[in-house]
């Protein structure tokens, strides 16, 4: 696929919607659904480092996912781990950076250690970098990160006039990187869904009507023509 190299976003941020009622319309659990969407996410992880993506964040578990079945959680945080130790596995070969962007703390210590490896093992690669949004909610970010700058307040590292969005920003999870340019939904759901809201204030948005099972790599080659074709205005005329 030949794009804009000149418009080519540097950061695509993903709600990969819809693994659950794939399944489902298939007469299959929900866990069926997770594993299919997993391998989905490896195939896209890999073309956007083919294609030269810098940034990729996806929204794999957020804190409202607690309230799911326990059997379904458990089996998605499975998953998930499994999926970080393989990647650690491979971290040689395949140059991608991963990063989690969430509150790790909460999660088992087995989950930890697979996490804290994983990002270690890839920390040096070069190509693209792969934000996975684990227990992440963003206004818990905005909540953390307003705790951190007020301490620092309190304890006299800075005033409270020193307060700006750059100094917000280096606060969140995704401090030294881009905002999104651009933010894609599947499955036809038309929300953000508490997904980077201080980031995406002014992120591209394409809500694509497909599961995410199903999506691949000329969907994504799709949503990035239709994002060469926008203009992006950031508040102007």
């Amino acid at each position: 696929m030949e794009f804009d190299k000149e418009n080519m976003p540097k950061h695509i941020a993903i709600i990969m919607d819809g693994n659950r009622r794939w399944a489902r319309a298939q007469g299959k659990p929900a866990s069926f659904g997770h594993k299919e969407g997993a391998k989905t996410l490896e195939k896209i992880v890999r073309y956007a480092n083919k294609i030269g993506l810098e940034h990729i964040t996806v929204y794999a578990f957020s804190t409202e996912n607690w309230k799911r079945a326990e059997e379904e959680v458990s089996a998605l945080m499975l998953l998930l781990q499994n999926y970080l130790d393989d990647y650690s596995k491979r971290a040689d070969s395949e140059n991608i950076k991963v990063k989690i962007l969430g509150d790790i703390t909460a999660l088992s210590p087995k989950m930890q250690k697979s996490i804290i490896n994983c990002m270690e093992r890839t920390k040096n690669n070069t190509g693209v970098v792969f934000n996975i949004a684990l227990n992440y909610g963003g206004r818990d970010e905005i909540t953390r990160a307003v705790k951190k700058i007020a301490t620092k307040v309190k304890e006299g590292e800075i005033n409270v006039d020193d307060i700006n969005e750059e100094l917000i920003s280096n606060e969140l999870y995704t401090v030294g990187q881009p905002d999104p340019d651009l933010v894609i939904r599947t499955s036809g759901e038309k929300r953000l869904s508490n997904f980077l809201p201080w980031q995406s204030t002014y992120s591209e948005l394409l809500i694509i009507d497909k599961n995410w099972p199903d999506f691949n790599e000329q969907d994504l080659d799709n949503a990035i023509i239709e994002y060469q074709k926008r203009t992006r205005k950031f508040g102007a005329n």
